[in-house]
């Protein structure tokens, strides 16, 4: 039997949403958050943690939506764009290409999350020109049984002014005096209940929010890892979206994702600090070891590409000659630096403490 159509609410809903387990979440989200925030702060270029972090999140999110793919397969098809790579991956960093533009959006519009942000970012994952869903059809269905779970609005105009609406909640701080967590979780509500776009509303949504964050000030850079939580509880994540729609229980759904934020803001901050301790290490060695080749743009390349080439590195350090470069590498290898690859006939160099430190993390050794 067919669901009918799910009515979307105005936001906030009109139930008491802080309550004593609530705010005892919150609290939790907002430590964790902050000391994240804190120590991303002592990496001296935001751009490593950027590039880094972005896949690992794109990553996470997109295994939500059974498109998994290794980290070796991952960080190749970043190294060598133009050659052959798995579907998985290319969708991969698709959703890293997304949540950059959005990033990048946020600072070009001072702090804002226009429905244009969202149509665009949802055009370069799908690579594809439209927009809001316009016509009906529209149904999510049990990937076990094929039933039928949840039916979204089906007009093409009443999306537009459901999207209208949400837009403004999420822009507009004055609106309500809600913590910027509780308005993420049920911002994301919203959106994935809305459905607005034909394909692709998962993962655009986690986008948002890890933007909403960022834009908020709870980060600097949208760098948390939140996606890692939803993969490893996916059952709960659909059950309580449901729970929602069905029951009004916004208490569970806001603890999900209250939950969801501490975690996963540990599970960066681990990354993170990982990252720097390895940073401060590798500097000490390249300073005592090679003084001749060592710069501080140098030890960036090798973190903000955990895979990298000659020419990132001819780029990075604005290297005229391509063998300059190569030379840098290669005595780097020579050090036990990173490890030279081939490929074809191109050579690349795996920071390998690197890429042990990610899949320690994300629990792929």
């Amino acid at each position: 039997m067919l669901k009918p159509t799910y009515t979307i609410r105005p936001l906030p809903p009109s139930v008491d949403l802080e309550t004593v387990s609530v705010l005892k979440a919150l609290a939790a989200a907002n430590r964790a958050l902050a000391e994240l925030k804190g120590r991303a702060a002592t990496i001296p270029n935001p751009g490593i943690l950027i590039d880094t972090l972005a896949l690992q999140e794109a990553k996470a999110s997109s295994e939500v939506e059974n498109i998994v793919t290794t980290q070796d397969e991952l960080f190749q098809a970043d190294l060598f764009p133009e050659g052959p790579q798995s579907p998985a991956a290319k969708e991969v960093a698709l959703y890293r290409d997304a949540l950059r533009l959005g990033y990048a959006r946020l600072l070009e519009t001072g702090g804002l999350i226009p429905n244009k942000t969202l149509i665009d970012m949802f055009q370069l994952l799908k690579r594809r020109g439209d927009g809001f869903r316009g016509t009906p059809g529209t149904a999510l269905k049990n990937e076990a049984s094929g039933e039928i779970v949840f039916v979204p609005p089906q007009d093409g105009r009443e999306i537009v002014q459901h999207m209208t609406a949400l837009e403004r909640f999420m822009n507009e701080d004055e609106a309500c005096d809600l913590d910027p967590l509780i308005k993420m979780a049920l911002i994301h509500h919203q959106f994935e209940s809305i459905h607005p776009f034909p394909d692709g509303n998962g993962r655009i949504g986690r986008i948002i929010n890890v933007l909403y964050l960022t834009r908020s000030g709870l980060l600097d850079i949208p760098i948390l890892y939140l996606s890692r939580h939803i993969t490893r509880n996916k059952a709960d994540y659909y059950r309580l979206l449901q729970a929602v729609r069905d029951e009004g229980q916004w208490e569970e759904w806001l603890l999900y994702m209250l939950r969801g934020v501490t975690e996963t803001a540990r599970t960066t901050l681990a990354l993170v600090e990982g990252m720097r301790r390895q940073m401060a290490e590798v500097k000490h060695r390249m300073r005592s070891q090679l003084p001749k080749i060592y710069s501080q743009e140098l030890l960036n390349n090798l973190f903000r590409h955990p895979y990298t080439r000659i020419e990132f590195v001819q780029n990075d350090l604005g290297l005229r000659a391509r063998q300059t470069a190569a030379k840098y590498l290669d005595t780097l290898a020579e050090h036990g630096f990173v490890e030279k690859h081939q490929a074809g006939r191109n050579n690349y160099y795996i920071n390998t403490a690197l890429v042990r430190l990610f899949l320690d993390v994300s629990g792929e050794r």
